[in-house]
C-alpha cells in the first residue's frame, strides 16, 4: 500500500514538473495574441507591445515569431517579458520587383498555420494596445481593417489558423498579384472582394450571431486599427480618441522607437508612456533602456564637454603663461576696473606703410564664401551628429545629445574655416607690407607695360601654411 501512494506521489510530482516546464515553452491558452520580429530594430516595439497588452488586463498568451535575424539575447529579454518565443524560417518572397525591406514579409502567411491555437490576433510591431481587444476574438474566420477605400491593412488581422488555408495560400503566392509587392498586396488578391464584407459588430448578441450565416471575412472598425498617417493628414483622429483601441504607427521613417519622433508626431506620446513602464526583466532594461548604450551615451555627452575645455586651456596657455593670467587678475581686481587700450583707424591710413592695401587685398568673394560655408557646416554638422547618436534613446536625452555635438562638429568645422582665411589674411599682409618696404621687388615690364608682383612666391607661401596646418 505504502509502495502504491510512493508511485503515485511520484507520478504526480512528474506530472506536474512537466506541465510547469511546458509553461515555459508552450502555449497556455487556446487564443493569443501574434507578432512577428526579423531582427533586434523592432525589438523595442514588441517589448511595448506586449506591455501595453498586459496592461489591459489580458491574460492569453502572445507570441512572437522570430527569425534567425534576431539576437538569442533578444529572445532572451522578450522571454523574460512573457512572451513565447517561436523561431521560424523565412518565406522567400516571390515577387522580383518589391522594396528591399520585403525581402522576408511572406513570412507573416504562417500565422495563418499556427493550429495549435484556435484564434489568433496579429498585430505588428508597430502598433500599441490603448484599451482591451479581446472582443477581437469573437471575430469570426478572418478580419482585418479595411484602408484607402478599397484595400486591407495587414497590420492589425484576426485569423482562424486552417492547414488547408495555409496550403491554399502557399500555391497561389507566385500567382496572385501583390500591388505591394509584399504580404499585404497579397492578401488584397487572395481576400479580392474584402471590401464589400460586413461590419465586424463585437456587440451582436449570440442568438443575433447564431441566425446569421457565418462569414467567412469581416472589416474591422478603424478603432481597431487607427493609423497615424491620416492623422498627421488631418491633425486629429477622424474617429472618438476616447474609444481608440490599438494605434498604428505607419509613418516609415518616423517610428516610435526613434527618439526624433516624439518631436514631430504626438501620438508618440502615448507610445512613449507605456515604454517608460516597461519593467526590468532582464538588468538594465527597465524603462525600454539598452544596457549596451549606457556606456556609450555617456561617453557621447562627456567627450564633446572634453574637446571644448582642451581647446579653451590651449589658447589659454598660447596667449599667455597661466601666471601671466593670475598676475593680471590680480591687479585687475586690485584696481577695480579693467583697463582697455586702442588703436584708431586714423592712426592706420596716417601711416605710409599701410596705404590701405587691408581693404585692397580682400577678396571680393569672401562674404558669400563665408555664408556658404556656414550652411554647410551647419548641415554636416547635424547630419553627423544623427548618425552618431542612437536611435532608441529617451527623446529628451537624444535631442540633447545631437544638440551638444551639432554644436562641437560645427564649432570645429567653422573653427577651421576662420583659422585658415586668418593663415591666409597674414600672409596676404606680410607680402604687401613688404612690397611697400622694397618697391625694388615690383619689376616693371616695360614691353608689355604692365607690373608684375611676386605673386607666385605668395601663391606657394600660402598652399605651404595650408599643408601645415592640415
Amino acid at each position: 500500500m505504502s509502495n502504491l501512494g510512493f508511485s503515485s506521489l511520484l507520478l504526480l510530482m512528474i506530472t506536474l514538473f512537466s506541465f510547469g516546464g511546458a509553461a515555459l515553452v508552450s502555449r497556455n491558452s487556446e487564443e493569443a495574441y501574434v507578432t512577428l520580429l526579423y531582427g533586434d530594430e523592432f525589438l523595442l516595439g514588441v517589448r511595448v507591445l506586449g506591455k501595453s497588452i498586459r496592461d489591459t488586463g489580458s491574460t492569453k498568451d502572445m507570441v512572437a515569431l522570430v527569425s534567425d535575424g534576431v539576437s538569442n539575447y533578444a529572445k532572451k529579454l522578450l522571454q523574460a517579458d512573457g512572451w513565447i518565443v517561436n523561431t521560424i524560417s523565412l518565406l522567400e518572397n516571390p515577387n522580383q520587383v518589391r522594396p528591399k525591406r520585403f525581402w522576408g514579409v511572406y513570412t507573416k502567411l504562417k500565422i495563418f498555420n499556427m493550429t495549435n491555437y484556435k484564434k489568433v490576433v496579429y498585430l505588428v510591431a508597430d502598433t500599441i494596445v490603448v484599451k482591451s481587444i479581446e472582443d477581437l476574438f469573437k471575430c469570426r474566420k478572418f478580419c482585418a481593417n479595411l484602408k484607402h477605400s478599397e484595400r486591407l491593412n495587414s497590420g492589425v488581422m484576426v485569423v482562424e489558423p486552417s492547414a488547408e488555408l495555409f496550403n491554399d495560400m502557399m500555391t497561389k503566392v507566385t500567382t496572385l498579384h501583390s500591388y505591394t509587392g509584399g504580404d499585404q498586396g497579397f492578401l488584397n488578391s487572395y481576400y479580392s472582394d474584402f471590401a464589400n464584407a460586413h461590419l465586424f459588430e463585437p456587440d451582436a448578441s449570440p442568438d443575433d450571431l447564431k441566425s446569421r450565416p457565418v462569414p467567412q471575412m469581416e472589416r474591422l472598425s478603424t478603432l481597431y486599427n487607427a493609423d497615424v498617417g491620416l492623422y498627421m493628414l488631418a491633425n486629429k483622429w477622424m474617429v472618438d480618441e476616447e474609444e481608440l483601441r490599438v494605434i498604428h504607427y505607419t509613418l516609415g521613417p518616423l517610428k516610435p522607437w526613434d527618439w526624433w519622433t516624439s518631436w514631430l508626431v504626438k501620438p508618440v506620446d502615448v507610445w512613449q508612456d507605456v515604454r517608460i513602464k516597461l519593467e526590468e526583466t532582464l538588468p538594465g532594461t527597465g524603462g525600454g533602456k539598452n544596457p549596451n548604450d549606457k556606456l556609450l551615451v555617456i561617453s557621447l555627452f562627456l567627450l564633446p564637454v572634453l574637446f571644448l575645455v582642451f581647446c579653451y586651456y590651449r589658447s589659454f596657455l598660447q596667449t599667455r603663461s597661466l601666471f601671466d593670467h593670475i598676475r593680471h587678475l590680480y591687479y585687475m581686481l586690485r584696481s577695480g576696473g579693467v583697463s582697455y587700450s586702442s588703436v584708431t583707424s586714423s592712426n592706420i591710413s596716417s601711416n605710409p606703410q599701410f596705404p590701405n592695401l587691408a581693404y585692397s587685398k580682400v577678396p571680393i568673394f569672401l562674404g558669400a564664401m563665408s555664408v556658404v560655408v556656414c550652411f554647410t557646416a551647419a548641415m554636416v554638422s547635424l547630419v553627423l551628429s544623427l548618425a552618431i547618436v542612437p536611435r532608441q534613446l529617451m527623446p529628451w536625452t537624444g535631442f540633447l545629445l545631437v544638440y551638444e555635438w551639432t554644436f562641437t562638429i560645427f564649432f570645429l568645422l567653422v573653427g577651421s574655416y576662420l583659422h585658415v582665411v586668418h593663415r591666409w589674411g597674414k600672409l596676404v599682409a606680410n607680402q604687401s607690407v613688404s612690397l611697400s618696404q622694397h618697391p625694388e621687388s615690383i619689376q616693371y615690364d616695360s614691353g608689355k607695360g604692365t607690373y608684375i608682383a611676386r605673386h607666385t612666391e605668395l601663391t606657394i607661401l600660402v598652399i605651404f601654411e595650408w599643408q601645415c596646418y592640415s
